[in-house]
């Protein structure tokens, strides 16, 4: 584990880390202004300057928004880095004692299954779709159930719109609107339209023109 974390950040993948709250903008003069919204206890103005003169960089505007670490303003700077969430997953767990289960198990983002067994394969599940920020929207047709067989799986954030994209390139032409049941409604159904934001297990009607 600790050989492959390495490996992914030595090429600016970063781990379950979120992308540094700092405010970064080279410009064509006027030199470096510095400013933090937050005390600082890892960087300073001197060691921010230090650190864009190394990249060649001597006009800019820096605010830090959090107190971050010269590792994660370079990672600002060079602009490149990914940032992703990251499950740790340790199969077999039926062969090893159950303090080192418990060991395992305690340590973050991870999960201890037995595929086997299978043991925990549920709560696995559950802890992929958290952390692939997955959302599942269920479509109804006029006078008929739910269909509840075959969901379509979009991003945490998607709308109205995404789920006619995803069920037909066109149908977002000819939306009129749509009918939604589930927690993203005040009342179900509730008449949306293309903007709406659906949530987890939403079902969806839509209405042509």
């Amino acid at each position: 584990r600790a050989l492959l974390e390495k490996e992914l950040e030595s090429v600016g993948i970063r781990l379950n880390k979120s992308k540094p709250n700092i405010y970064f903008k080279p410009k064509k003069g006027g030199g470096i202004s510095f400013n933090s919204t937050v005390t600082l206890t890892q960087c300073s103005e001197k060691l921010v300057q230090l650190i864009l003169h190394e990249y060649k960089i001597f006009n800019a505007e820096v605010l830090f928004r959090e107190d971050c670490s010269p590792d994660e303003f370079i990672d600002v700077i060079v602009g490149n880095r990914v940032y992703m969430p990251c499950l740790y997953v340790y199969n077999k767990i039926d062969q090893i004692s159950m303090e080192e289960v418990d060991r395992l198990a305690r340590r973050p983002h991870s999960v201890v299954i037995s595929c086997g067994m299978k043991l925990n394969l549920d709560y696995l599940l559950e802890k992929l779709w958290e952390y692939l920020a997955l959302t599942c929207i269920y479509t109804k047709k006029r006078g008929q159930r739910p269909d509840f067989t075959d969901a379509i799986i979009l991003r945490k954030g998607a709308s109205v719109e995404h789920v006619c994209h995803r069920i037909h390139r066109s149908l977002a032409s000819q939306f009129k609107y749509a009918l939604v049941w589930g927690t993203s409604t005040k009342y179900s159904p509730q008449r949306v339209g293309l903007t709406h934001m659906m949530e987890h297990e939403d079902v969806i009607q839509i209405v042509k023109k």
